[in-house]
């Protein structure tokens, strides 16, 4: 017997556009919802499980991130911690005085010279130290030896564990003006140096800093994008003839490409951010005038000079600043064919 080849409709086939619901219900049937436009009772109903893995986390976000977002409201008041034991006692009884604690500060010119050094050491470290974990990733996918590849790993991670007193340290007894370089040049019958104390080289100081301390770190991202890139596209590559730079350049590369954007988009976002810990401990060596940016202002101003309404004002003008610059950079992203911190 020959058998009809017209498909058969969705109800024969076992996949029926309805499905039934509990008793009660009008028709006793309910449509099937779409595939991929589940509703939010379904999604959660079949990710529960990761919602309540995730709830922790998304609770100290809360409480430790945006719920003292509402303390910014001192900005706008004089004040005085003072008035009560209770902090929220002393936020409700403290005067409002407005904008005027934002007009203190563009009327500073230690805000201004803070904001310039901030994005001074912004675009040296954007330039030296940026591109350096993913030349130092790219070094380390090329070995092809696991072992001294673990090696290298390892030493390039070793130092993002030491403190910043430790690295600030090491850089003091061979820059310092009687470290081991001005030692060797006293030596030679030259000048001593000392390069920690210097306000026009304190730059690139801080930033060969956090190259020593943390470029190790940075490529454990870069690497991992590069374990993702299919070997069959390494074997391809090399059978039309493509030599290790040209695999590097149009296939490796591209497969970072992602990452890349993604990161600077953070790295742009977190341009008034420099390093806090590293600075605070050197800015009497070099003096305010080239030590002082928009975090050691605002600790200053708050913490040592008590005026915590003009450093809060400070800070949040800076997180006002920084999250323009996020959608600044996560906007040419998208321009340029990328996702960046989210999709558009």
């Amino acid at each position: 017997m020959s058998h009809s080849t017209v498909p058969r409709s969705s109800t024969e086939a076992g996949t029926p556009d309805t499905v039934p619901v509990a008793p009660g219900d009008a028709t006793g049937f309910r449509e099937k919802p779409p595939q991929g436009k589940l509703s939010l009772r379904h999604r959660f109903r079949r990710d529960r499980v990761l919602v309540l893995m995730t709830l922790p986390a998304v609770l100290l976000v809360l409480v430790f991130n945006y719920l003292p977002i509402l303390g910014n409201v001192v900005a706008f008041q004089d004040y005085d911690p003072y008035i009560s034991d209770n902090g929220i006692i002393s936020i409700l009884n403290s005067p409002f005085v407005g904008v005027e604690n934002f007009q203190r500060i563009f009327e500073d010119s230690a805000f201004w010279n803070a904001v310039e050094n901030t994005l001074v050491l912004f675009f040296v470290q954007l330039l030296l130290f940026f591109p350096i974990p993913i030349l130092l990733a790219l070094l380390i996918n090329s070995v092809v030896r696991p072992r001294v590849r673990a090696v290298a790993q390892a030493v390039l991670y070793l130092p993002h564990f030491f403190s910043w007193v430790l690295v600030i340290a090491v850089f003091q007894q061979m820059f310092g003006g009687a470290g081991m370089l001005s030692q060797l040049l006293r030596q030679n019958g030259y000048d001593g140096i000392d390069i920690m104390t210097n306000p026009e080289t304190f730059p690139f100081l801080l930033t060969a800093e956090s190259v020593w301390k943390d470029a190790g770190w940075g490529i454990i991202v870069f690497l991992a994008a590069l374990a993702s890139v299919s070997p069959d596209l390494y074997e391809a590559a090399a059978m039309d003839g493509a030599g290790r730079w040209r695999r590097m350049w149009h296939v490796t590369l591209p497969a970072l490409r992602p990452v890349i954007a993604l990161l600077l988009v953070l790295r742009v976002g977190d341009a008034l951010t420099v390093g806090f810990e590293q600075i605070l401990l050197q800015r009497d060596a070099v003096g305010p005038g080239a030590g002082e940016v928009l975090d050691t202002f605002v600790w200053w101003n708050g913490v040592r000079n008590q005026d915590f309404s003009y450093a809060a004002a400070a800070g949040l003008i800076k997180g006002v600043v920084s999250i323009g610059l996020v959608l600044a950079a996560n906007k040419v992203a998208h321009l340029m064919g990328e996702q960046g911190v989210y999709k558009k």
